[in-house]
Parts: structure tokens; C-alpha cells; sequence
């Protein structure tokens, strides 16, 4: 049975039955969406585009951009006809799996629980695993800082993931998007700086294009896929996004917040990519960051700034394993 049609045919509307107690306006709902997928893997895409050459990754960015935005959208388009089929306000990840294996053909109704539970446990496993890459990405980041300026004090970087834990836990006590906008906001506030930091270094010195290959070797292109969809992928905050919308029905469409998101995520991404590339070449780090200067004051601000932007950051995970925001 088609959803999309059976959504058509009823006439129930879902955003009337929707009662949020604290909903979102269109320009937090995409901050959020934009902290949540571009986040620290912005730093890594002059590595990527390293991997695969500039010309396949301007190229790849703006595909596997597209791509991400038209799965994003797939998901909230079947969550609103699983809604009107169901009768139900909204639906979080799991729920719209179930329901749409439940009214799909036959021969996968059967598998409705089955793809409840897959859903839950695959993003319980990887943001589980984010929130772990974060805690040690704060930590380092301090460490490095720390180790420079203060050398009499050596800690190993485990220490450091147990003096954050405290004010992490903490912050994780916010249990409304509306609420954590406001943190996502700043983060991308801190991250928009690091941005302009690293450019500022970037065309700070003469670029030469000589070295610089526009196709890479191919056996490097799963490297470069798979950075740029760290980097971009948010797929498990978009429902709780548009459940606790103040105008859910601003989510899609043209202009919409999932298209100014995108675009703002491809553009980020794709242009210190191209000129991170372009300026260090193949002796790049994991992070642009770490091939900043330690000792100039701009260097140290962006080493800074990207700590407190992941802090800020660290709660929507969170907050995604709980069911009842969804």
C-alpha cells in the first residue's frame, strides 16, 4: 500500500493535532540542523579533497550534498504521509520505519517491529560513537593548548575526558531543542570563526596550483566519501527538528530550512576544502587546525573556538537516544 497515496486520501491533518510545549522558530530549527551536521568534520574536508583531488571534490561535495539533502527529505515526506495514514500528530526515526514497512507491500508488513528496533539500535551505536569522538576531540584540542602554555603540567588526554565529563553531563540536563538552539547557535557562531581564521591563513601566503592534482588516486575515494558524509550527515536530529517546529511546514520546500541549511553546509564545506587544499597541500593533518601556527593569537583563538563550538555541540546526540522527543 502507498503511503504517499493513502496521505493524499485521508484528511487528517497532523499539524493541528501537534502540541509542542516549546517550539521552534524557523531560524533556530536551522541552526540546529546545520550545527548538528556540519561539525567538527568541516576541519577535515582540506584533508578529503587531499584524497580525492579538487576537481573530484568540489565535484563529490556537491553531489553527496544533494544526495543527503534528498534523503532528508524522503524521510520527513514519508514521516507526514506515515502521520495521516496513522492519525498521528508526529513520528520520530523508528516509528516512521515501522509504519511504513507496516502500510508497504506485503511481503515486508511483517517486518514493521523488526525495523523499529534496527532503527533504534543503529542510532544508539553511532551516536553513541559520535559522542565519544567529541569527548576526545574537546580534550585534545584543550591538551594541545595546554601542553604549549603551560608545559610543567602534563596530562594524558584520558584526563582531560574526565574533567569534561562533569560540565557534559551538565549540559546534557537540557532536554528542549528551543532551549539548545540557543547553544547551537553560538556554535555556529565559534565555528563560522574558525572558518574565517583558517582562511585568513590560507590566503595569508602565496597558494601554488603546480602540485595540486584535480583527480586523486581512485583507492583514496572511499576515504573522501566517507569524511564528507561525517561531515554533512545529521539524518538523526532531522525528526525531532521538524516535530518540535513552531511552522513544520517550512521544513520542506523552496525556500525552506532544509534547503538554506544545505546549501549553507556545501558551501562551508566545499570552500575550505578547495582552498585548505590548495594551500597546504598533501602535508595536511586530520584537522586544518593542527596545521595552524601554535604561537599566533588567531591560531590559538580558532584551536579554542573549535573546542567550545564540539562542547556546544555535544547535547543534540544526546538528546536523539531519547524516544519521547521524537
Amino acid at each position: 500500500m502507498n503511503v504517499e497515496k493513502q496521505a493524499q486520501d485521508e484528511k487528517y491533518n497532523p499539524y493541528e493535532h501537534r502540541k509542542v510545549e516549546k517550539p521552534n522558530s524557523d531560524i533556530r530549527s536551522t541552526a540546529n540542523i546545520i550545527k548538528a551536521s556540519l561539525g567538527s568534520g568541516l576541519l577535515a574536508g582540506p584533508l578529503a579533497f587531499a584524497q580525492a583531488g579538487w576537481g573530484i571534490g568540489i565535484i563529490g561535495t556537491v553531489i553527496i550534498g544533494i544526495i543527503c539533502g534528498h534523503c532528508i527529505h524522503i524521510l520527513v515526506k514519508t514521516s507526514r504521509g506515515c502521520c495521516v495514514v496513522e492519525k498521528k500528530p508526529s513520528l520520530g526515526y523508528a516509528e516512521t520505519c515501522k509504519y511504513a514497512f507496516k502500510n508497504g507491500p506485503k511481503c515486508v508488513q511483517k517486518f514493521a517491529n523488526a525495523a523499529s528496533v534496527f532503527a533504534e539500535f543503529s542510532l544508539l551505536s553511532t551516536y553513541v560513537g559520535v559522542c565519544c569522538i567529541y569527548t576526545v576531540l574537546i580534550a585534545d584540542s584543550v591538551k594541545q593548548l595546554v601542553d604549549r602554555y603551560y608545559s610543567s603540567t602534563i596530562l594524558p588526554v584520558e584526563y582531560y575526558c574526565l574533567i569534561f565529563l562533569i560540565p557534559l553531563c551538565i549540559l546534557c540536563q537540557i532536554k528542549y531543542l528551543k532551549w539548545l538552539a540557543i547553544f547551537s547557535l553560538m556554535a555556529n557562531v565559534l565555528l563560522v570563526a574558525t572558518y574565517v581564521i583558517c582562511l585568513y591563513y590560507i590566503f595569508g601566503d602565496t597558494i601554488t596550483f603546480d602540485d595540486k592534482k584535480a583527480v586523486g588516486n581512485p583507492a583514496r575515494y572511499p576515504a573522501f566519501i566517507s569524511t564528507v558524509i561525517f561531515a554533512m550527515e545529521g539524518i538523526g536530529v532531522v525528526m525531532p527538528v521538524e516535530n518540535v517546529m513552531k511552522k513544520p511546514k517550512h521544513f520542506l520546500g523552496f525556500p525552506s530550512v532544509l534547503v538554506v541549511a544545505m546549501s549553507a553546509i556545501v558551501f562551508l564545506y566545499g570552500t575550505l576544502g578547495l582552498f585548505g587544499y590548495f594551500r597546504y597541500g598533501d602535508v595536511l593533518r586530520g584537522s586544518i587546525t593542527l596545521n595552524l601556527p601554535i604561537d599566533d593569537w588567531p591560531a590559538v583563538c580558532a584551536k579554542i573556538f573549535i573546542a567550545l563550538s564540539i562542547f556546544l555541540t555535544y547535547p543534540p546526540p544526546v538528546l536523539r537516544g531519547y524516544r519521547h522527543l521524537y
